[in-house]
């Protein structure tokens, strides 16, 4: 943004006051500005990265195929990612689409408290995961960073268990790209972390009609062994 730009948004800084013209006329250019970055984002990352959000979703949408559950995690805004993420599959927004199996390991606030007060906050995954995973599950983490301890703890109580492993990310994709523990990992390449997680909203929305469109040859059958 331009000195003229910044010196209209924060006048106190330059020893002024604001002038009502030229403040609408900066908040009208920074609305424009973020939103065709969030645009070119978007765009960007679904030119490098289709094929890739096609075989999570096929990961997914085997994991329902034989009976499994998914479920999700994340911190702060991450953590809303993963209720938006189950919500869509139990309770599917278009009609004839069947509720799918998903739980938020973010909602219980007395477990994560009483977990995160008696051992740490890097467990608080693990320890639901060791009660409800079951080989065949799935689990789906969100992070801007990559390098949330207490998703990696998850992801590598998931491997032992046998559930299939996706995580969304941003930047580089840190610990959850290099690691290697995950089955399916998609990367937003970008340092801010609004459009990581507007991208990763684009993305989770993406893959689950993708998912229900695999999925649509067994409606009905959901849940029985093939």
């Amino acid at each position: 943004m331009a000195d003229d730009e910044l010196k209209a948004l924060y006048p106190f800084l330059h020893g002024g006051s604001k002038e009502a013209a030229s403040e609408h006329a900066a908040l009208l250019e920074s609305v424009r500005q973020k939103s065709d970055h969030s645009l070119r984002e978007k765009q960007r990352f679904f030119a490098a990265n289709s094929e890739a959000l096609i075989d999570a979703a096929r990961a997914v949408a085997d994991v329902y195929r034989h009976g499994g559950h998914m479920f999700s995690m994340g911190n702060g805004g991450s953590s809303c990612d993963a209720a938006h993420f189950a919500v869509e599959f139990q309770h599917p927004v278009t009609a004839g689409r069947p509720a799918l199996a998903a739980t938020n390991l973010c909602v219980d606030t007395a477990v994560m408290t009483a977990v995160g007060n008696d051992i740490g906050m890097a467990h608080i995954f693990v320890r639901q995961l060791e009660a409800h995973g079951r080989a065949g599950d799935g689990l789906v983490g969100f992070s801007t960073s990559g390098n949330s301890a207490n998703l990696m703890n998850a992801y590598r109580k998931a491997r032992e268990l046998g559930l299939t492993t996706l995580g969304f990310a941003g930047g580089d994709g840190g610990e959850m790209l290099s690691s290697e523990l995950l089955d399916h990992c998609l990367v937003v390449d970008t340092d801010s972390i609004h459009r990581v997680q507007e991208v990763h909203v684009a993305c989770y929305h993406i893959l689950w009609d993708l998912v229900h469109t695999l999925l649509a040859d067994r409606r009905g059958k959901l849940g029985t062994q093939s």
